[in-house]
């Protein structure tokens, strides 16, 4: 007889990148929700991108996470929501991170760390109009424009200009 699988906890992350210029200053916003319990994070780079952001919004959420969950990320960015759901950054990794025949796939770093992150989880990914008065969405907006302002921003060694 099998044995039931244990359910996974179930964890909603919503994720903002912002930048400052693009390039220039930026940072992401997470809004990590486990029933009553909630994590807020945000982190700020000096030079970067807003694609950079929204992927490393994802990663710090998923990062943040102890144990193997099932997660409903969302995020205002249709790159990161289509990358992930569409199977985009899948192919472009097995690839060789080429988007087609003459295009490299942009910001490889990132994807690899996102991919490695959502095998340990049972990932769906939902986009959300930006702006749109969604509380959450919001809130990590306020905080990935306030870390790219804020002081001690961090270096984004993956950042290629």
């Amino acid at each position: 007889m099998a044995r039931p699988t244990p359910q996974l906890p179930r964890v909603v992350i919503y994720t903002d990148g912002a930048c400052l210029g693009n390039p220039g200053p930026g940072g992401y916003g997470v809004v990590l929700i486990q029933g009553p319990n909630r994590l807020e994070l945000s982190g700020g780079y000096h030079l970067t991108t807003n694609n950079r952001m929204e992927i490393m919004a994802a990663i710090a959420g998923l990062e943040a996470l102890t144990q193997s969950c099932t997660v409903s990320l969302i995020s205002d960015s249709q790159y990161l929501v289509n990358a992930m759901e569409r199977g985009w950054a899948a192919k472009w990794k097995a690839n060789k991170w080429m988007r087609n025949k003459t295009e490299k796939a942009i910001n490889p770093d990132l994807w690899e760390r996102l991919l490695l992150l959502c095998s340990k989880h049972d990932v769906t990914f939902s986009w959300v109009r930006g702006h749109s008065g969604t509380k959450e969405n919001e809130r990590c907006d306020r905080l990935a424009v306030a870390a790219a302002q804020g002081k001690g921003l961090l270096i984004d060694s993956g950042y290629r200009p």
